[in-house]
């Protein structure tokens, strides 16, 4: 046991990790592969305006390649799972190292999306489970389920349709996609701190590119529900 906890400890990788630039490199890298995972997807999310035949065929083409996708799939959790949990262990050893002045100090040098990039990323957490057990796992509104013209596999532009028309959850979309977007602005604009993009002449634009990124990710996300909801998409 003991033999395991030294290997443990001198493996450069566990050594790597346990350093504060290593913690930082882990958030940038997985943040990185986030952020292109929920461009990707809007993307695709996108072909829902071309009619129900091509976001259908999108759908299903993504369905004939189980191998790619599968592994894409737990690539991007195993991100999620990184990110996440170093995102909360570099916000308790923050706080530990803070005292009530600094504290103050930073309070008032952060923006908004800043001092919440934890709350913020724990929304967008719970939102992802919402959001499997909607579309994915037919939890929420099973009653589409047991119905002649409920939800069906092979009819996925229908199911948005369905699924968007349940005001209330269409609602919880549009808001979590407000917290992706506030999470995202920061987020995109540290990803290149880390990385050592820094300078007085690009920082300003650096920090525009952020907001347009996040501001586009999530007016892109919610014009989706909003189109349902106002009967453009039907």
């Amino acid at each position: 046991m003991i033999l395991l906890q030294q290997m443990l400890i001198n493996n450069p990788i566990i050594k790597f990790y346990n350093s504060s630039i290593g913690k930082k490199i882990v958030m940038a890298v997985t943040g990185l592969m986030l952020i292109g995972f929920v461009v990707v997807h809007l993307l695709g999310n996108f072909q829902i305006f071309l009619g129900a035949e091509k976001f259908n065929a999108y759908a299903a083409f993504l369905k004939s390649i189980p191998g790619p996708l599968w592994a894409a799939r737990i690539i991007l959790l195993t991100a999620f799972i990184l990110h996440f949990t170093t995102a909360f262990i570099l916000s308790l050893n923050n706080k530990a190292a803070r005292g009530g002045s600094y504290k103050n100090m930073a309070t008032v040098q952060a923006d908004f999306a800043s001092r919440y990039m934890l709350e913020s990323g724990v929304v967008i957490f719970i939102f992802i489970i919402i959001h499997l057990l909607h579309f994915t796992l037919g939890a929420i509104q099973p009653e589409f389920h047991d119905l002649d013209d409920g939800f069906m596999r092979d009819d996925v532009y229908r199911n948005v349709i369905l699924g968007f028309s349940n005001g209330p959850y269409a609602y919880i979309y549009i808001v979590a996609m407000l917290f992706v977007g506030l999470h995202l602005k920061h987020a995109f604009w540290s990803m290149f701190q880390t990385i050592g993009v820094y300078s007085p002449a690009l920082t300003p634009l650096l920090k525009k590119l952020s907001v347009f990124t996040a501001v586009a990710v999530a007016a892109g996300y919610i014009s989706i529900p909003l189109s349902v909801i106002f009967g453009i998409l039907k």
